[in-house]
């Protein structure tokens, strides 16, 4: 599953589901997708998700046993980033943000 968020004030972004799950309930908000935050609530939702990634980055990280690949691990904050950027702008402009 992809899930995309969209807003007014910032191009398109689309990320696997597995991560834009995670990401919404970093937010404050149910993994119900498709789903929107409103102008007003957007900055609360940039601020919890800035908390925790924050708290993300703070500790230890998970290595993943059993996996062969080489390939290292995309940390949250990076895989948030994009949504921080997107958040950022919808709050500047007050502007909804919506996912589906």
């Amino acid at each position: 599953m992809l899930v995309t968020f969209t807003t007014d004030a910032h191009a398109n972004i689309t990320m696997f589901g597995d991560v834009a799950l995670i990401l919404l309930k970093m937010m404050g908000h149910s993994k119900t997708v498709p789903g929107a935050v409103l102008a007003a609530d957007v900055p609360m939702a940039l601020n919890r998700l800035k908390a925790a990634v924050s708290a993300e980055k703070a500790s230890p990280p998970v290595e993943n046993e059993g996996e062969e690949n080489d390939q290292p691990a995309v940390s949250i904050a990076d895989r948030a980033l994009p949504l921080i950027n997107l958040l950022t702008a919808a709050a500047e402009a007050e502007c909804d943000v919506m996912w589906k």
